[in-house]
C-alpha cells in the first residue's frame, strides 16, 4: 500500500483517479450547445411608459423574426425626463438598442445615447429619414429621428440594414 502513496506511481496514480472523476462528471453532466439570450417582455414597460410622458410612445409593431427582445427599462435622463430604453439580439446576434424621450435639448440626448455628435448621412425608411452617426471605436452605428415631441434613437452594434428593418416597424402607439 505504501508504494502507492509515494513517489513517481502516487502520482501517477492520483493524477489518473482525479482525471477519471473529472471525465465522469463530464460525461453525465447535462450540456448544452444552445444559444440561450434570456427573452423579456416589453409591452408592460412601454404602457407604463405611456401612462408617464405627455406624448404618444413609440414602440416596435411587432417582433422581428429571429430577433429576441432581452432588456427594457424607464430610467431619468437630464431635466427628469423619462428615457425608454429596448434592448434587442438581433437575428445577427448583434446588439440593438431602441431609446425615446423627450428630453431637452434633443441634441443632447441623442448624442449621448450615440456616443457621437457627428452625422454620417441619412437613411429613408418607410418614407422618413433618419440621420446616421457612427463611432468607430466602438463600431457603433446610430440612427436618429428629432421629431417635435420626442427623438427616437436606434443605435448598437447592427448593421445599417438590421437599424432599417427595426425603424420600419416602430410606430406609435394610442395613448390610453
Amino acid at each position: 500500500m505504501r508504494r502507492f502513496t509515494q513517489g513517481f506511481y502516487g502520482y501517477a496514480v492520483a493524477l489518473f483517479v482525479c482525471l477519471g472523476a473529472a471525465g465522469l462528471f463530464l460525461l453525465i453532466a447535462p450540456q448544452s450547445r444552445e444559444e440561450h439570450i434570456p427573452r423579456l417582455d416589453y409591452s408592460i414597460t412601454v404602457a407604463n411608459f405611456g401612462h408617464g410622458v405627455p406624448y404618444q410612445v413609440w414602440a416596435p409593431s411587432k417582433d422581428l423574426p429571429n430577433w429576441v427582445p432581452n432588456s427594457n427599462r424607464i430610467a431619468k435622463g437630464e431635466n427628469g425626463a423619462q428615457v425608454l430604453h429596448l434592448g434587442f439580439a438581433t437575428a445577427k446576434r448583434e446588439h440593438l438598442m431602441f431609446v425615446q424621450s423627450d428630453e431637452k435639448p434633443a441634441a443632447g440626448f441623442a448624442n449621448r445615447m450615440a456616443n457621437s455628435d457627428k452625422a454620417v448621412g441619412s437613411q429613408q425608411v418607410g418614407g422618413a429619414a433618419w440621420e446616421r452617426r457612427f463611432r468607430e471605436d466602438k463600431k457603433q452605428r446610430t440612427l436618429v429621428r428629432f421629431l417635435p415631441d420626442v427623438t427616437l434613437v436606434i443605435t448598437g452594434t447592427a448593421d445599417w440594414d438590421e437599424l432599417g428593418q427595426f425603424a420600419a416597424i416602430l410606430q406609435q402607439r394610442p395613448r390610453g
